[in-house]
């Protein structure tokens, strides 16, 4: 399976159709947003796909947000997803809270951590654990999204 790994797209459509377009030519079948998606906007525009949401710290109204989420059919997870596609067990969060993405990703608990926050692209290992912060749409240089497949837990960055 692959999944399309996008965050910080702060409401900000225009700089979200580039990863949109390079989401589908990449034939993604799902989609996670790390989170300060920033807009009903923006979740709609992932229609075309499964897509896990959570809320980062610029996301401010969570009940709208949230409603939106729900509206468009799609999976809004708060601000902390608890995820097992193709066999893996995947957190996405947005990694504001400090002590909680440091313990997501030393407890051994996750296959694959995903998250945002930095506006900078990152892929490490932390001992068994892949950890992937795929960039950002909005204020970043490039804006970035990232591809995994599963189950073999491969990443790639690609610049937008």
């Amino acid at each position: 399976m692959r999944l399309g790994i996008v965050s910080d797209s702060h409401g900000h459509v225009e700089l979200t159709r580039p990863a949109i377009r390079m989401l589908d030519s990449l034939d993604v079948e799902r989609v996670l947003h790390c989170g300060d998606i920033g807009s009903a906007e923006v979740v709609e525009m992932f229609a075309q796909w499964p897509t896990d949401f959570v809320f980062g710290n610029c996301d401010y109204n969570h009940a709208d947000l949230g409603s939106a989420i729900e509206a468009a059919g799609q999976t809004c997870h708060g601000v902390f997803g608890s995820l097992e596609i193709a066999g893996r067990r995947i957190a996405l969060l947005h990694s504001d809270d400090r002590r909680q993405f440091d313990e997501v990703c030393t407890n051994g608990e996750w296959d694959l951590v995903c998250y945002g926050h930095t506006h900078r692209a990152k892929l490490e290992h932390c001992g068994e654990t892949l950890v992937l912060n795929p960039g950002a749409i909005y204020r970043a240089n490039p804006h970035s999204i990232a591809i995994v497949e599963l189950p073999e837990l491969t990443a790639t960055i690609v610049n937008l």
